[in-house]
């Protein structure tokens, strides 16, 4: 499809507007006869003169002023497009995002997020959906934000590293030993609780106790972080979620928080998002929000 000069669109707008070539071209800084020729050229592509003598003056014909408004609309929209984005007044929002995250993440990131929208976001609704098949292409159109670890994402999906985590073991705040540092025969002797999705038992703690000589007992695993901290409140037994889980769930229950005598490799969180909300002012918020509660300041509010 051809499309029409679009440069003609501002020219038509003063021309509408003023009634004059002259006023018009005032208007659009030009000289005269430049809006002249202009005005011949509109005259042309709308098969319409537009501008008619009218004593000593010019008219609006009856199709300028069926124009005008669409016309003055139309300007305004486009240069609405075209001009970067506006600081945003977050209070004055009225929208819902979709976030998605494991069941430990959003204990640890959930609270403080909510009381920052009651804060300070008060027409933001939240919208937690829980892991699963995790598909990038949910974040085309489904999923706002995705935090967790972030697998290799498309062209289209934009990631940042929000923090490294350590693993952690969760026992009953009054369970023997609770309060003293474990060596790695007594975190082996003591049954485990891990949490999986798949339900796997093998992890990389057993390739580093079988380094030692050792081996543990898989009393349990279960599809998440705060279920095994559940499982952790009865029995001697250890649950294995990450740290900042671990010291969430301290807080709330009587629950004792141990480090693991093992070199681990970090639990790496970030978050994923689609580059249409790239630079949406909204969006950014909600990311700086995000950031600022699980790695402390980094990305500017849009505020």
């Amino acid at each position: 499809m051809q499309l029409p000069d679009m440069n003609l669109l501002p020219a038509l707008d003063a021309l509408l507007r003023e009634g004059s070539v002259t006023g018009a071209a005032t208007r659009m800084n030009v000289s005269p006869s430049a809006m002249s020729r202009t005005l011949g050229r509109l005259r042309r592509v709308l098969d319409d003169p537009l501008l008619v003598p009218a004593g000593r003056g010019l008219a609006l014909t009856p199709r300028a002023l069926q124009l005008q408004p669409s016309v003055e609309a139309a300007l305004a929209g486009a240069l609405a497009a075209l001009r970067p984005a506006q600081p945003v007044d977050i209070a004055a929002v009225r929208r819902r995002f979709t976030l998605r995250s494991d069941d430990g993440l959003a204990v640890v990131l959930g609270p403080a997020l909510t009381e920052r929208v009651t804060r300070e976001a008060p027409g933001v609704q939240l919208r937690w959906l829980p892991e699963g098949d995790e598909d990038p292409a949910d974040l085309r159109d489904r999923v706002d934000l995705d935090i967790g670890h972030l697998p290799d994402l498309p062209q289209d999906v934009r990631g940042r590293e929000l923090a490294r985590h350590r693993f952690a073991a969760v026992c009953r705040r009054d369970a023997p030993g609770a309060d003293e540092p474990l060596t790695p025969a007594a975190f082996a002797a003591i049954p485990h609780i891990t949490a999986s999705r798949r339900g796997r038992f093998h992890s990389v703690v057993d390739e580093r106790l079988a380094a030692l000589g050792l081996t543990r007992r898989v009393l349990a695993t279960v599809p998440t972080h705060i279920t095994a901290c559940f499982f952790a409140l009865r029995g001697d037994v250890l649950a294995l979620v990450p740290a900042a889980v671990a010291a969430r769930a301290a807080e709330e229950l009587p629950l004792a928080v141990r480090e693991i005598p093992l070199e681990l490799p970090a639990v790496t969180t970030g978050m994923a998002w689609h580059v249409r909300l790239d630079t949406d002012p909204a969006h950014r918020w909600l990311r700086a929000a995000v950031a600022r509660i699980l790695s402390g300041p980094a990305e500017p509010d849009a505020s």
